[in-house]
């Protein structure tokens, strides 16, 4: 191990973790916006399915991007690396506010199309 104090050794596995989730629900997020119609979204009054799935891409590729740079410095040195926690925190946002609140209404129309 390195001589990196106790501290900021467990600040990095934390910030690892919160990546690793980050990157798994924003792709369950793309995944999601992809397999849905563009037509629901509209019916269920929320933007574009081009405009959802913008924003979800691009904190996939964001959150992904960190998680496999942190891995990289995991194996290389010891310690996960820290990725930038800003754009983390704006891609778990991205992500929540698409699991959150489009998700259930975009999901909830397809149950009644004529209703």
């Amino acid at each position: 191990m390195t001589s990196i104090p106790w501290a900021i050794v467990l600040a990095n596995y934390l910030d690892y973790a919160i990546t690793l989730v980050v990157a798994v629900l924003a792709l369950l997020a793309v995944f999601d916006c992809l397999r849905r119609s563009a037509v629901q979204f509209e019916r269920a009054w929320k933007r574009t399915k081009t405009f959802w799935l913008a924003l979800t891409g691009g904190a996939a590729v964001v959150s992904v991007f960190s998680a496999v740079f942190s891995t990289l410095a995991l194996l290389a040195v010891g310690v996960p690396g820290t990725g930038s926690l800003i754009l983390m925190l704006i891609a778990a946002t991205i992500t929540g506010v698409y699991l959150a609140d489009v998700r259930p209404a975009v999901s909830g129309e397809s149950k009644n199309p004529g209703y």
